[in-house]
């Protein structure tokens, strides 16, 4: 099959970064990555320009390696609660997923994390205290501290006072059938 070099103006996923130079087929040039603009024909020109590429490339990654540095020093500082509804057992009616972490951390930080950069092997179900992984870059990993509570009950069952058997309690008491009414 026939190849050609591109450099690229922009990530992209399984090929390479920005200002790469890369073997790509030439079908795969032509029709997806030269009309979207994600990378340019190699020509005397456009080697002249790789060096742009490569400083606005280096500035990129260098703010994003400060931004999530930024982040971590955020997060470390960061001190959230969770409740959990649990039964009378202990037994949690839910979890906390990866996405409830990322809305808590929005609403709190007000930095919008991808939930697929929270390491995280299965929800969690348990109360107490919790550590999972945050990846904010390839270099920064953070871990992410949080306490889950169990939410308490707003009234007791046992408060309801014990009606006497010739009271009415107020509840109509209907039968599972319902008859035909004689007339």
């Amino acid at each position: 099959m026939p190849s050609t070099q591109i450099i690229l103006t922009e990530n992209v996923p399984g090929l390479g970064a920005e200002a790469d130079l890369v073997k790509v087929r030439r079908g795969y040039a032509r029709n997806y990555l030269l009309p979207r603009g994600k990378a340019y024909e190699v020509t005397p020109a456009t080697l002249r320009e790789l060096d742009n590429l490569k400083k606005k490339r280096a500035e990129r990654e260098a703010r994003e390696l400060n931004e999530a540095e930024e982040l971590t020093r955020r997060i470390a500082k960061l001190r959230v609660t969770f409740t959990l509804a649990t039964g009378e057992s202990g037994k949690a009616f839910g979890s906390i997923t990866a996405q409830d972490i990322v809305t808590r951390l929005k609403n709190e930080l007000g930095n919008e994390i991808d939930r697929h950069r929270i390491v995280l092997e299965h929800p969690i179900k348990t109360t107490g205290e919790h550590e999972v992984a945050i990846k904010l870059h390839h270099d920064v990993i953070t871990q992410f501290a949080f306490q889950v509570k169990s939410a308490e009950e707003p009234r007791d069952r046992g408060a309801e006072a014990p009606t006497a058997p010739g009271e009415e309690s107020g509840k109509k008491h209907r039968s599972f059938f319902r008859r035909k009414k004689e007339t």
